[in-house]
């Protein structure tokens, strides 16, 4: 007989100092599907959710899907809306169960208005309906915060083993993998964490280039299939900006069975992240450093990619900060593209205006003043879209994204793209959608911090992390954190 399982999503990674509240409208601007929708939507991309629906082809699962939730990172989620979302999933439970197993795609850092741990009262909530004795497999984003909570309600958590993540579809098809092995009877899974005195550690999870992640990563492995039951090995470098207790770098170990060499594993790979605590790959360079950059290059083959890291809405940044757009403009960039721009008060003056119009208008800069004051410019409008796309990959690819009306906007010699919904950039797609050609450009500035490297790494001839200051920038100690395990590194410990 067909095993019955729950498949659903419900991600966010929350920064608690931002000023946007997550609403049920911040998920409709990027992934709410419910039932057959989430199959239609998700089917074929390179998604935990699609692995997932693959697992259950593959494996004979009699599935269903009440519900696929993603939204931008930003301020926390509200009560209300992270009610309606849990709610669809337990009543699900309730109402078409008993199920078999429980598959769920969370991220591992979400922050709500009535708890600090999002994922773990939504397992608390699951677990209240199926009991102690169905297993269940959730995989989690590498800046996860996973709490004892999270850990004792989940018998099998997979983590990503890349940052830029482009193996969501592996890691879901390692969890599906564990759950159908535990509902044969093969397995019985069981959680361990790990964690340190640490906000941030382990390179904060780059994998693009040797360092302290890969480190951890290598180390973790080799437990796995050593002959003492270790069925799976994660590393999370945690997410920094949410202020809450169990913020910061951990390693999961799940193993066949109790033992108390699968916390040692753990603990051990934890103490190799604390060691390369100050270890970093990269070196952020101030907005003038930048600029002379620019202006000292020579003739490239291929373009300058500065990525605008502190103002990257992928860690909840707020995506108008305009400092560097505006040392851009005031240097007379030419043949450079800008992106992403939020702003859709701009959106729509440039959209009334019309196609081909030249316009003055204020843009960026509306949100928090500390990141930069809105940017008066006189431009053309070159191109106006919806704002859908379909993403290229690597990261995601096959994903549907809709931002909205997106204008791109001619300032001088820079193509500005500016957006109604926030989105970090990440793939060509981008601008690509709007009939740029990001490969010819001689500069390319991306609001992101990392994930823009699977992309456009390859075509550049050069990456600049730019530090001009937002919401993501790596000073943490000019944050005030209040709920933090103290003391932590770096704000107390070296």
């Amino acid at each position: 007989m067909a095993k019955r399982i729950l498949v659903a999503g419900f991600m966010h990674e929350t920064n608690t100092f931002s000023q946007l509240p997550t609403t049920l409208e911040s998920y409709k601007a990027r992934s709410l599907y419910y039932g057959d929708q989430v199959v239609s939507q998700m089917r074929g991309t390179k998604t935990e959710i699609a692995a997932f629906i693959d697992a259950s082809q593959r494996y004979g699962w009699q599935t269903t899907y009440p519900v696929l939730a993603n939204a931008t990172p930003s301020g926390r989620v509200t009560k209300e809306t992270f009610e309606l979302i849990s709610n669809r999933i337990v009543d699900t439970l309730k109402d078409q169960g008993p199920f078999d197993g429980v598959c769920l795609a969370l991220h591992g850092a979400m922050v709500c208005t009535h708890t600090a741990d999002g994922e773990g009262e939504l397992l608390r909530r699951v677990r209240q309906v199926i009991g102690t004795d169905v297993p269940i497999a959730m995989t989690l984003d590498l800046h996860a915060n996973i709490t004892d909570q999270m850990a004792r309600a989940a018998d099998i958590i997979t983590i990503y083993k890349t940052y830029p993540h482009i193996d969501q579809y592996e890691t879901a098809t390692e969890a599906a993998g564990l759950l159908q092995r535990t509902l044969a009877g093969e397995i019985k899974p069981h959680t361990v964490v790990s964690r340190g005195q640490l906000l941030d550690g382990a390179d904060h999870g780059r994998t693009t280039q040797p360092g302290p992640m890969l480190e951890a990563l290598a180390s973790a492995k080799l437990g796995v299939g050593q002959g003492d039951g270790v069925l799976s090995s994660s590393v999370a470098a945690g997410f920094p900006w949410a202020d809450i207790y169990d913020s910061g770098p951990s390693v999961v170990v799940v193993g066949d069975g109790h033992s108390a060499s699968h916390k040692d594993l753990a603990d051990q790979v934890m103490a190799e992240i604390w060691q390369s605590r100050n270890r970093l790959t990269i070196d952020p360079w101030t907005i003038e450093q930048a600029i002379a950059a620019i202006q000292s290059a020579g003739p490239r083959k291929a373009p300058l990619v500065l990525a605008d890291f502190a103002d990257n809405p992928g860690g909840g940044g707020y995506g108008d900060a305009t400092r560097l757009l505006k040392a851009m403009i005031d240097a007379n960039v030419q043949d450079a593209v800008f992106g992403l721009l939020y702003d859709p008060v701009a959106v729509q003056t440039c959209v009334e205006q019309g196609l081909g119009a030249h316009v003055v208008v204020a843009i960026g800069g509306k949100i928090d003043a500390r990141y930069g004051t809105p940017l008066p410019v006189t431009g053309h409008v070159v191109a106006v879209t919806d704002g859908s796309l379909t993403l290229q990959g690597p990261m995601m690819a096959g994903s549907r994204i809709c931002m909205g009306p997106t204008v791109v906007l001619q300032v001088g010699g820079i193509e500005i793209l500016i957006t109604s919904r926030r989105f970090q950039l990440y793939d060509l797609q981008f601008f690509e959608h709007a009939n740029i050609d990001p490969r010819k450009k001689a500069v390319v500035v991306v609001k992101s911090a990392h994930h823009f490297r699977a992309a456009f790494a390859p075509i550049a001839s050069e990456v600049i992390i730019v530090d001009g200051g937002g919401l993501t920038s790596r000073n943490y100690r000019q944050l005030d954190y209040q709920n933090v395990r103290r003391p932590v590194y770096p704000l107390d410990l070296d």
